[in-house]
């Protein structure tokens, strides 16, 4: 075990988690990001309720919710970690590892702070249906994302997540994956958006997705996708502008993705000029690290509706396709 506050250690053993090669892409990276995304994606500015603090998914009312579907794997990935360093907060944990995981594939170093702390009961987690649903458009994105807080540049830097992972049909209800190399952090995304032709498909399950048809595909090539919310980032002009700039220049959504994701971690937490997180969770109770969970995935494996990054419009419930993460 190591010393209370040695997050090296943890970064270390979070980085040792990340090759899965029976799981997805060979990388437990994306959904490690997706998982720290989620936890903290469901923040309200107004009511200044939600985020990452208080770890909520470990209970079934956020845990079990169909936007989550999938996130059980990353947080099972994650447990031998909890294991070793069983001091850290879950709410610590998953946000970290985010943060780690975005690294290590190639992306920017975001910058993190600790001091989040575990729930002791569900009375406090946030209503289902915060999170983005991916069969939507620009007006459900700026609705979901205007409540946490961020403008139209962070919103589609904060798309740009889409450059990890894939969708599954058994969560997010989509298939397939947004870009080539799905466990490298690239801008990548902003790329094939513009530059390749989207064409719009009915899965066998009902659900519209867009998918590039590659003219030089051969049978059994899996078609590169993108959500109804990635297409609507170039048919609305006000998001088309970052776009363009993000794919013509990778330094600088680099940039602003690093900004964006520590701002979307830090939703909701409150701290002193040292630092020191001055919640009312944290200043009465602590830091409170919740006992160590099961190393097998437990929790809900299936989509309800809708996706997510980045259900349905307000207050509807979904999957998340960012997900696919």
């Amino acid at each position: 075990m190591s010393k209370p506050g040695d997050y090296d250690a943890v970064r270390r053993d979070i980085v040792a988690q990340l090759k899965k090669p029976d799981y997805d892409d060979g990388s437990a990276g994306p959904v490690f990001v997706r998982l720290a995304w989620h936890s903290a994606g469901t923040y309200d500015a107004e009511t200044d309720t939600g985020g990452s603090n208080g770890a909520g998914m470990r209970y079934e009312a956020e845990g079990g919710d169909p936007a989550n579907a999938g996130l059980q794997y990353g947080r099972a990935f994650l447990e031998p970690v909890k294991e070793k360093h069983p001091w850290i907060t879950y709410s610590d944990l998953w946000t970290l590892a985010g943060v780690v995981a975005v690294r290590e594939l190639g992306g920017p170093e975001v910058e993190w702070k600790p001091g989040r702390t575990d729930l002791v009961d569900d009375s406090k987690v946030p209503p289902r249906g915060r999170l983005p649903d991916g069969a939507q458009g620009a007006d459900h994105l700026r609705f979901i994302f205007n409540r946490m807080g961020f403008n139209d540049q962070e919103i589609v830097a904060l798309a740009g997540g889409h450059n990890l992972g894939r969708c599954h049909t058994d969560r997010s209800g989509f298939e397939g994956p947004w870009v080539n190399n799905p466990t490298r952090f690239s801008n990548q995304f902003y790329k094939l958006l513009l530059k390749l032709q989207w064409t719009s498909k009915t899965l066998a399950n009902g659900i519209k997705q867009f998918v590039y048809v590659d003219p030089d595909a051969e049978e059994g090539d899996e078609q590169l996708m993108m959500l109804p919310t990635d297409v609507a980032l170039i048919t609305d002009p006000k998001f088309r502008v970052w776009v363009e700039k993000y794919a013509e220049d990778k330094d600088l959504f680099f940039d602003h993705f690093a900004k964006v994701f520590a701002k979307l971690v830090e939703l909701g937490i409150q701290r002193d000029a040292k630092g020191a997180v001055v919640n009312s969770d944290n200043v009465k109770g602590g830091y409170i690290s919740a006992p160590k969970k099961s190393n097998r995935p437990t929790g809900t494996s299936s989509r309800g509706q809708g996706g997510c990054p980045v259900q349905a419009v307000q207050g509807a419930q979904g999957g998340c396709p960012r997900a696919r993460l």
